[in-house]
């Protein structure tokens, strides 16, 4: 259940959210209402990190109880979920993956109970909301550099799944290297696991092998073979390059926020309007909830045109006039 965090805490964490994402997404409400979270990894892992920060951000803006369960398991989920609607939380945010379908039918049982969960299926019903981190945006950005950057035209990439959420991620790194360089070539690997660094290391080093000098590290493990290989690697989710010990490897990494699809939930459920949405949108970079996470020391590494023209297309991705394509399909090797 829910830690033990003070609330100046809760105000630094608030901050560091929103001025990450430039602007305050929490409005202030005049009374507490309870949120709860439900994690199948420990908050640590960072998919459930970005939800977890989000609701603290939510905490310390005001209005909000916050209270949680980690390391849930598929087969305890739905319990939780229903100790939750009994226990008077008015907004669930969780994943639904793999149990969707009786995820819904909780949501069925508790029509005056609001859900958000990670989910790649259709919003359910009045109260079954859904979302899932739609980051393909920044990764077509970091393609561009990685495509500028690379001098033996082999891009690696070690990630955990061959699903939708990974693979637009790393079709859009794929396409915006090509829009600078067509003559990359890619390897991709799929570990088949969410959290097992060595084999994400190992399946890095056997990419590096074979002529790779750029890796995208969709899994943790790999920042630490590109720096044992002496190549530069690209983030995902978080910071790589401060949080996972990436300083002069990782170039920059596609962030995931989740401080404005939980605001738009909460303000919903405050107003008694929330309704079963698909909030693909707010975890993209127009409303907030995708970002390029910052150069750190590649600022003068990289080349200034490919700088110039990452600047301009997130201005236009960022006004609509630009479009990164969405591709769930598996990608595949081409070397």
């Amino acid at each position: 259940m829910s830690q033990n965090i003070s609330r100046r805490s809760f105000n630094k964490i608030s901050a560091a959210c929103v001025g990450a994402l430039g602007f305050g997404v929490f409005p202030a409400f005049a009374a507490n209402m309870k949120v709860a979270g439900i994690y199948t990894q420990p908050i640590q892992q960072k998919w459930d990190a970005r939800l977890h920060q989000g609701l603290l951000a939510a905490k310390a803006a005001g209005g909000v109880d916050y209270v949680f369960s980690e390391k849930v398991a598929n087969t305890d989920y739905i319990r939780v979920l229903r100790e939750y609607c009994e226990g008077g939380a008015k907004l669930i945010v969780g994943e639904a993956f793999g149990i969707s379908k009786e995820a819904r039918k909780v949501a069925d049982e508790y029509p005056d109970v609001a859900f958000l969960m990670g989910d790649p299926f259709a919003p359910h019903g009045s109260n079954f909301s859904v979302f899932d981190n739609y980051i393909h945006e920044p990764c077509y950005l970091m393609g561009v550099l990685a495509g500028s950057m690379t001098k033996t035209n082999k891009l690696g990439m070690v990630g955990g799944y061959p699903i939708g959420e990974v693979n637009r991620l790393f079709h859009a790194f794929i396409n915006g290297a090509k829009s600078v360089n067509p003559k990359v070539e890619v390897k991709v690997t799929f570990i088949g696991s969410w959290y097992d660094p060595p084999k994400a290391k190992e399946a890095a080093f056997a990419q590096v092998e074979s002529g790779v000098d750029v890796l995208y590290a969709e899994r943790a493990g790999v920042v630490d073979a590109a720096r044992d290989k002496g190549i530069i690697a690209f983030g995902n989710v978080n910071d790589m390059n401060k949080e996972e010990n990436g300083a002069n490897v990782v170039v920059t990494s596609a962030l995931w926020h989740m401080e404005a699809a939980i605001a738009h939930a909460i303000s919903r459920v405050k107003s008694g309007t929330f309704a079963a949405e698909n909030y693909k949108e707010w975890t993209m970079m127009k409303k907030g909830g995708a970002s390029l996470a910052p150069y750190h020391e590649f600022e003068d590494r990289i080349p200034a045109a490919a700088k110039a023209k990452v600047a301009k297309l997130k201005a236009d991705i960022l006004s609509g006039s630009y479009t990164v394509e969405i591709i769930d399909s598996e990608p595949k090797s081409t070397f």
